[in-house]
C-alpha cells in the first residue's frame, strides 16, 4: 500500500503538524516531570497521528511499542499485554514510546479496565501516548481529564497537494496539478483517503486522459465532526482560517452551533476576552437577524465569520487547559420549540392567502386543520402541498402529523 510505502519518515514530510509534534516531543522528552500521566493525540481520521509517533521516535532514537484498543478487550489482555511493556527495557537497549491507537474504540474494557490503564500509567517508565479521533467520546471521560491532550491540525488541501505530488514524483505518475489538487479537496483533510484514491486511479495507466470526471466517480467523502471538537478548535486555536472551518464539518445548522458557542463560552473566556466574544457574537446575530427580515442572504458570510473567527480573535492568552463543555439544554428547547412553530406560521400564511382570509384566522384554525391532516391520507396531503405551493419542510411537517396518529384497532 503507498500509505505505507510513502509513511512520512522525518519532520519535513510530516506535513502541517509541527506545533503538535513539538509539544509531543517536549512531553516525551521531559515525561519524568510531567504532571499528566500521559499524552492523547486526537484528530480526524488521516491528519497523521501514528505517523507523528513514528517520526517522533526516530528523531529522538526511541522505539515505538505500538498496541491497538483491539489488542486490550479487557483487564486481564492489560495486565498481560501492556503492563509488562510498561516495565521491560527495549530490545535494543534504547528508550521507548508506548503508543496505544484508537483510545475511543475501547469498547470491550470490561469493569476495571480503564482504572487499570491508568494505574499503569502512574507506574510506567517510560511515556504512553494514546491517540483517538474524538476527543469528546464518553468513553474517552476518565482518561481525557488526567492526560495532556494535543490536537493535531486538519490537513489543509494545499498539505495533501503536496503529499500526493511526492507519491506521483516517487511513482513517477505524470499527473497535472488542476488533477492533483482536485483530489485533494476531495479528500476533506484526510491524507490516508487522497493517496488510496491516487493509487486507485494510477490503475488507469493512462493518466493523460485523467480528468475531473474520473475524480468525481470516486465518490464524495462525507466527514461528520463533533460539535465539541468544534467548540474547542474555536475556543483554542489562534488560527481564524481554522476557526472559520470548524463547523464545516457538523452535521447541525449554523444557528444551532451559535447556541453551543453561547452556552459554553463562560467556560472558555472571562473577563474583557469574554465581553469581547460576546460582542462579536451579538453582531452575527444583527446579520441573521437582517438575513431572516429582509432576505439578504449575502450577511451569511459575515454571521459565519463573526461567530467563528471573530471569537476565536477575542481571546487574550492561549487556552490549553481542559474544559468539559456543556449540551445545550433550555436555550435549545426553546429555539427549536420556535422552530416548529415558525414552520405552523409559515403554512397558515400560505392557507389565508389560498383562503382569502387573514393570517391571524388562519393560524386561530391550524389546530383544526392540524386534526384534518392527521387523519388524510398521503394523496390528500400531497396535493393540499401542491396546491398551497408548500416548501420540503413545510411538506414534511403535514407528513410528521400523519405519521403522529396511532393505528386505528382493528375490529
Amino acid at each position: 500500500m503507498w500509505t505505507e510505502k510513502y509513511r512520512p519518515k522525518n519532520l519535513k514530510e510530516l506535513a502541517g503538524q509541527e506545533l503538535a509534534y513539538r509539544r509531543l516531543e517536549d512531553f516525551v522528552k521531559n515525561f519524568s516531570k510531567q504532571d499528566k500521566l500521559a499524552a492523547l493525540l486526537y484528530s480526524s481520521s488521516g491528519s497523521g497521528k501514528n505517523s507523528l509517533v513514528y517520526v517522533l521516535a526516530k528523531e529522538l532514537g526511541l522505539e515505538v511499542l505500538e498496541f491497538n484498543a483491539s489488542q486490550l478487550r479487557d483487564k486481564e489482555k492489560i495486565k498481560g499485554i501492556l503492563a509488562p511493556a510498561t516495565q521491560q527495557q527495549s530490545l535494543f537497549g534504547k528508550g521507548k514510546i508506548i503508543f496505544v491507537d484508537e483510545a475511543d474504540a475501547f469498547t470491550g474494557i470490561d469493569r476495571g479496565g480503564l482504572a487499570t490503564i491508568m494505574a499503569l500509567c502512574e507506574k510506567t517508565k517510560w511515556p504512553i501516548v494514546f491517540a483517538a479521533s474524538d476527543l469528546w467520546d464518553k468513553k474517552l471521560n476518565d482518561l481525557r481529564s488526567r492526560v495532556a491532550s494535543f490536537q493535531l491540525a486538519k490537513l489543509s488541501y494545499i498539505d495533501i497537494a503536496k503529499i500526493l505530488q511526492r507519491v506521483c514524483d516517487g511513482e513517477k505518475i505524470p499527473l497535472s496539478k488542476e488533477i492533483i489538487e482536485a483530489l485533494a479537496v476531495k479528500s476533506r483533510g484526510d491524507a490516508r483517503a487522497a493517496i488510496n484514491d491516487l493509487q486507485s486511479i494510477a490503475f488507469l495507466q493512462n493518466f493523460i486522459e485523467i480528468d475531473k470526471k474520473v475524480i468525481d466517480s470516486l465518490g464524495e467523502r462525507e466527514k461528520e465532526g463533533s460539535i465539541f471538537n468544534s467548540l474547542s478548535l474555536i475556543f483554542k486555536s489562534r488560527n481564524a482560517r481554522d476557526a472559520m472551518d470548524a463547523f464545516d464539518s457538523v452535521n447541525m445548522p449554523l444557528d444551532e452551533c451559535i447556541l453551543w458557542l453561547d452556552e459554553n463560552l463562560p467556560l472558555e473566556y472571562s473577563g474583557k476576552e469574554l465581553a469581547e466574544a460576546y460582542d462579536a457574537l451579538s453582531r452575527a446575530d444583527i446579520f441573521r437577524r437582517r438575513i431572516m427580515r429582509h432576505q439578504h442572504w449575502r450577511f451569511l458570510a459575515y454571521v459565519s465569520v463573526l461567530s467563528t473567527a471573530g471569537v476565536a480573535a477575542a481571546k487574550l492568552s492561549d487556552k490549553r487547559s481542559y474544559v468539559s463543555y456543556k449540551r445545550l439544554s433550555r436555550l435549545l428547547k426553546i429555539w427549536m420549540a420556535k422552530q416548529k412553530n415558525l414552520t405552523r406560521r409559515e403554512i397558515a400564511g400560505k392557507i389565508a392567502r389560498h383562503t382569502h382570509c387573514s393570517k391571524k384566522q388562519a393560524y386561530k384554525d391550524m389546530p383544526l386543520l392540524e386534526i384534518i391532516f392527521r387523519n388524510s391520507g398521503q394523496e390528500e396531503i400531497a396535493l393540499v402541498s401542491k396546491q398551497l405551493r408548500l416548501d420540503e419542510d413545510e411538506e414534511k411537517y403535514l407528513h410528521g402529523l400523519r405519521a403522529s396518529v396511532a393505528p386505528r384497532p382493528k375490529a
